[in-house]
């Protein structure tokens, strides 16, 4: 078969050397991929340096190799155009339509997928001219990753941080699975819940579930690919995050709840995939809790958490609001979703099955999403990564 043709175009930032590490692994899983760096960007990483790790010639003008056209035909051949890193000045030639390089001529001419990986200094990044740069791009279709938080250059930290090369491979993998199909959730702000939710006892002890996150994390990730600008409030997963989400950390079901409701008021989206704790302890011991010898510990009580999912689901910050459930069962799997999915409010309720050894901490899940609207949608089991793409396969029609 032939290898998916993947063009990385680098852009003048300090960044530029981590896109030597998205460039090895874009060329070890099978794709071939043309370096198409700026003028600028060589004074970070040299030609010979793309020549060699890509296989192919390296060119910032559109004067090289005239006979063979390249300002068009490599735009025109590519499956995928990633940019990484993208610069401010990157990202305004690309939305004004520019082409006075070989990169730019190459986005115009592209008709395949495009994704940006923005690295800059946070106020370059929140300056209006490159939100309104970015707001034009996404319109058009291309997915623009948000940065990473982080230590930027010189002693400076912020948002503006290249995302992890190994992320940014993730979202490229993801939209080439897609093919040349507009990202569909393009423009849209989703909230997704993550993890578990820890009540602690005392200082040292907590109640808590066995949720990794992990499906949670699939959401998210597909949604990025899928062109969404993603809120992650994630609760205890100790994972790496996700290139292109926003996270807000979270340890408690009140903590959760209050993130939640915070970034909801101007989502188009909001799944609860976090495992949330239906109870806490009523009390909480400032000292750790001593066993005597010859007693039995006393009694805890607990009291109720609040619904998080009812409460999302029953003051929607507009009407069109799409909301998610999860709901994880041990028995009696589809009667006990549907009592929830009518008793909760919300739009979709994916329903699982769970137990020890069953979808806690696996990389596979299996489910039946129910609708509001009495449909239900089979998903066999197979990567979470399936199942999340199933669900925004059912929230993108509804968005519309």
């Amino acid at each position: 078969m032939e290898k998916p043709k993947v063009v990385l175009g680098v852009s003048g930032g300090i960044a530029a050397y981590k896109a030597c590490e998205l460039l090895r692994r874009l060329t070890e899983s099978g794709h071939d991929v043309r370096v198409v760096p700026t003028e600028a960007s060589l004074h970070f990483v040299g030609a010979a340096t793309w020549s060699a790790l890509s296989g192919h010639p390296v060119s910032t003008e559109v004067w090289n190799d005239v006979h063979e056209v390249p300002h068009v035909r490599i735009g025109q051949h590519a499956d995928l155009v990633v940019v990484a890193p993208a610069t401010a000045d990157l990202l305004a030639r690309a939305a004004h339509g520019l082409a006075d390089d070989l990169l730019t001529n190459t986005l115009l001419t592209a008709r395949c997928p495009v994704v940006f990986a923005p690295a800059m200094h946070t106020e370059m990044w929140e300056h209006p001219a490159t939100r309104e740069n970015v707001a034009t791009l996404r319109r058009r279709g291309a997915v623009v990753i948000e940065p990473a938080v982080g230590r930027l250059t010189g002693v400076d930290t912020g948002k503006g941080r290249l995302p992890d090369p190994g992320e940014i491979f993730e979202v490229c993998r993801r939209v080439l699975a897609r093919g040349p199909v507009a990202p569909d959730l393009a423009g849209r702000h989703v909230v997704i819940s993550a993890g578990g939710t820890r009540e602690p006892l005392d200082p040292v002890r907590y109640l808590g579930n066995r949720s990794s996150g992990k499906q949670g994390y699939a959401l998210a990730r597909t949604a990025v690919a899928r062109g969404a600008r993603v809120t992650l409030v994630e609760a205890n997963t100790g994972l790496p995050d996700p290139s292109g989400a926003d996270i807000v950390r979270v340890g408690t079901a009140t903590q959760l709840r209050e993130a939640v409701l915070k970034a909801a008021a101007d989502a188009d989206v909001v799944v609860m995939a976090a495992a949330v704790a239906d109870f806490r302890p009523a009390e909480y011991a400032a000292g750790k809790i001593k066993k005597k010898d010859g007693q039995e510990p006393a009694p805890i009580a607990l009291v109720r958490n609040p619904d998080i999912l009812a409460e999302v689901a029953g003051r929607r910050a507009r009407p069109e609001q799409i909301v998610v459930g999860f709901a994880a069962e041990t028995d009696n799997v589809l009667a006990n979703g549907r009592e929830k999915l009518r008793r909760k409010g919300c739009d979709l309720l994916v329903v699982n099955e769970v137990g020890e050894r069953r979808t806690f901490g696996a990389e596979e899940n299996e489910a039946v999403v129910l609708a509001a609207d009495g449909g239900e949608t089979t998903v066999p089991f197979g990567p979470k990564e399936a199942l999340a793409d199933t669900v925004w396969d059912l929230v993108s029609p509804r968005l519309a």
